[in-house]
This record gives structure tokens, sequence and C-alpha cells, in this order.
């Protein structure tokens, strides 16, 4: 018989993952955005397309489950967690798959562990997009290595445990997002600064006379373009950077201004990025302009 598992968070990640497995009426899926008149037709059209079965209530979604996934945003992973631990049957495992820092999980993992449940600490490294079920997991936990079997089960092909400490696997994440994340927030200000003062083509041309490896032109319609689209999530992920950094005692000013400029160029509302670098910058300039106008 397979799995049955409790799937909470039905976003980019869920549905790809669910879609992508083929995991239909064995995830039992709970999303809070079927609170809302306005989302809950298209989240029942989601989870009727991937053939999911739909949970109404938390409690629903981990009935009878020994498995559990949580995929939601990370201002609402800790949440999710101490709401799942009233719910989870004894000795099931609570694979936490949120980008949230270390602390956070260590929380997370007292309460499910206080209610009988195993935590493990999962680190999504990529977009999961275009790369599903591929996409490389790394575990840590008492049960990392349980729930690395019960996870290929489920498709997924790129698992590694990396220790049995809960919050190893989301610093080695938090850690590298200083560099993946923080290269995007000064990828924007370098370009934006460049266009400003007309120097846009020269100083991505000096760039790539330093840097052969991919265009810098290429590479920063890259970055805008999953800011612009991603902004919002990715702030929130890197002020749990910040906690990482200052958890460490080594500082994180970059970090926050990171958060800042992830923040302030998802918050333009620009879902649908133009092609190619100079359409993108015009329309962060031009939403900026609207922005200040309207105050």
């Amino acid at each position: 018989m397979e799995q049955e598992l409790g799937l909470i968070g039905f976003g980019e990640a869920g549905s790809t993952f669910a879609g992508a497995g083929k995991w239909g009426a064995r995830a039992h899926v709970f999303d809070r955005k079927t609170d809302d008149p306005a989302d809950a037709q298209a989240m029942r059209k989601a989870y009727a397309a991937a053939g999911v079965t739909y949970a109404p209530l938390l409690e629903q979604a981990l009935s009878g489950v020994d498995l559990v996934v949580s995929l939601v945003t990370a201002d609402q992973a800790l949440a999710v967690a101490e709401a799942a631990a009233a719910w989870l049957r004894a000795g099931s495992i609570y694979c936490d798959m949120n980008s949230v820092a270390p602390q956070t999980k260590e929380q997370a993992a007292r309460l499910v562990e206080a209610a009988g449940g195993h935590y493990v600490d999962v680190a999504v490294m990529a977009p999961v997009n275009p790369a599903r079920l591929s996409v490389p997991l790394l575990l840590s936990g008492s049960m990392a290595a349980q729930a690395a079997s019960r996870l290929a089960a489920l498709g997924f092909s790129n698992i590694n445990v990396v220790g049995e400490n809960v919050g190893r696997a989301s610093s080695i994440k938090m850690i590298r997002s200083v560099m993946v994340k923080g290269l995007e927030a000064l990828t924007a200000e370098c370009v934006l600064a460049a266009e400003a003062a007309g120097v846009r083509e020269e100083v991505l041309a000096s760039l790539d006379a330093s840097d052969k490896a991919q265009s810098w032109g290429d590479r920063a319609d890259y970055n805008l373009d999953r800011m612009m689209i991603h902004g919002l999530r990715r702030a929130a992920e890197m002020e749990e950077v910040v906690r990482t950094l200052d958890g460490l005692g080594t500082g994180a000013a970059m970090s926050r201004g990171t958060v800042e400029r992830q923040h302030a160029i998802g918050a333009l509302g620009v879902k649908a990025p133009g092609k190619g670098l100079g359409a993108k910058i015009s329309q962060i300039i031009q939403s900026n302009a609207r922005k200040a106008d309207a105050a």
C-alpha cells in the first residue's frame, strides 16, 4: 500500500511536488488560502487538477498519516508547526521544508517532539522549478535517515542526510543564502545606479572582463527577474538569514540590507517582468516613480 501523507501548503512547491510525484489522493492537503473566499475556488480547482485529497481542516489533513510535509511561507512555519503538533499521530515524521533559520526550526522541533512526533529539518537547496523532485534536499535530525527513505518513496531523487542535529540542514541553506540572495540585491543596486549614471553598458562590460563564466548582463537579467517575482518571499527568508547570523554573532549588516532591497523590489508588484535587462530596469524605475507620486 502506498504511504499517505499530510501536506500543509499547496503553493508553488507543494503543488509542483504533488504533481511531479503523482501523489494523487494519498496526499491529504490543507492550505489556509481556502479560508479566503476569494482564493478558495482557485485552490479547489488546483486540488482537483492534481487529484489530491482536500482537507478543509488541518486536523483532517493529519488524521491517520505517519508522514507530514510542511511547505508554507517563512513567516508561517513556526505557527504551522505549533498548530500541527496538536493533531500529530504519535511517532509520525514531520518534515519541515520551510526556508527559516535553524533557531526557528529548533523551536518547531521542540513543539513537534513534545507532542510525540519526530521532527526533521529539510532544506530545499534550489528553486523547485524546473528541478521538481530532483531538487536537492538536505536533511538533519534524529530521524533524518528514515525521513530520507520516506521522501524517496514519494519520488524525491536528490536527498542528502547531513547530520542528526535539527538546524544543521537549515544552517547550510541560510548561510549559503547570504551569498546567493545577497548577490541578487547587489546586482539591483549596481545596475540601477549604472542606469541612472548613464554608464550601464560600460559597467557591465567591465564586469564581463573580470568574469567570463556568464555574461553579467544575463546574470543581472536573471537576478532582477527573481526579485521582481519572488522579492517578498525572499525578503522573508532573508529575515531568517539575519536571525541565523545574529545567533552566530558574526554580523548581518549586508543581509539586513538585502532584506530591504528584496522587499522593496518585490513590493512593486511586477509579476510579469519584461524580456531583457533594459525592460526590467525600466519597469522598476517606472514602478518606483508611480509609488513616489502616489505618496
